[in-house]
């Protein structure tokens, strides 16, 4: 065989190689991976600490446990200050991070890497530029996410959300929104939508956003968090909360904010409310 041929093979090989790297060893890495059973263990646990999980229908249930496996398969836990990050850690964050993409492609979160996991509240500094002076300040915080992937939780508020799935927090359902909302280069409250569901989303959330501003301005009282008048960005993460956790209360109070939530997470938390657990039907023959 002559070296010009050689060469060609050699190339030829190169590049097949080269394309299955860059556009079909992921989706080869996750099949490979969801092969693998789910375990009874980790199942148990999604039902202790994923208060939702034992709601879902068994079809919804299989695609929220194979989520959960490629999480945590791809995304690095690490333990802040000494906190031992286990399987009861590791099922919480992923169970509930995967409830927001129950139905929408799990390629969402590709750019998630890491969740650093502190015992419970920590410092971060917070830099503040106004253009003339550069200041520093310490805030305590239970979370954070960034736009490079990273995701910080508290621990002791991730518990807290979990044993109370009705209240208005969850720190680990409000910090995986705004990596959704991330998904379009930017936190600024609008997800990547399209057409009609843009212009619905931008229209109805900018009025309850606005809604919410004016209410507390004139000091009254709102069930929906305050901190998410803060920003746009908060709105839509507080939103998220009350979507999963108090779907009634949002649909009664907001209806046209529940319809564009439901449209781009393409789940109805009300439907689970109402279903019996898969576990407990019974069948009649």
């Amino acid at each position: 065989m002559s070296t010009a041929l050689l060469f060609t093979l050699f190339a030829l090989i190169l590049i097949g190689l080269t394309v299955f790297r860059l556009f079909f060893y992921r989706q080869w890495r996750r099949n490979r991976l969801l092969s693998n059973a789910f375990p009874d263990q980790w199942r148990a646990l999604l039902k202790a600490q994923v208060p939702l999980y034992a709601r879902l229908p068994l079809n919804d249930r299989k695609q929220l446990e194979q989520q959960v496996q490629l999480f945590l398969a791809e995304k690095l836990f690490y333990g802040c200050d000494g906190f031992n990050v286990d399987d009861t850690v590791r099922l919480t964050v992923a169970g509930h991070a995967c409830l927001l993409i129950l139905g929408r492609p799990y390629s969402d979160y590709d750019e998630v890497r890491s969740i650093l996991v502190y015992p419970d509240h920590y410092q971060a500094e917070q830099v503040e530029d106004d253009g003339t002076v550069v200041s520093v300040s310490r805030e305590i915080r239970a979370g954070e996410a960034s736009g490079y992937g990273q995701v910080v939780l508290a621990w002791a508020e991730c518990e807290e959300g979990a044993v109370n799935p009705h209240g208005k927090h969850n720190v680990i359902l409000h910090e995986f929104a705004h990596q959704l909302d991330y998904l379009d280069g930017s936190a600024d409250g609008a997800p990547p939508l399209s057409g009609d569901e843009a212009k619905h989303w931008q229209h109805t959330m900018t009025e309850a956003y606005e809604h919410l501003r004016h209410s507390l301005r004139h000091h009254h009282a709102s069930w929906l968090d305050p901190y998410g008048a803060s920003e746009p960005a908060e709105f839509f993460a507080v939103l998220t909360e009350a979507f999963y956790q108090q779907p009634r209360h949002l649909k009664d109070e907001q209806p046209e904010v529940y319809k564009a939530l439901y449209s781009f997470y393409r789940l109805d938390p009300l439907q689970l409310d109402n279903a019996p657990t898969p576990d407990t039907i019974v069948k009649i023959v």
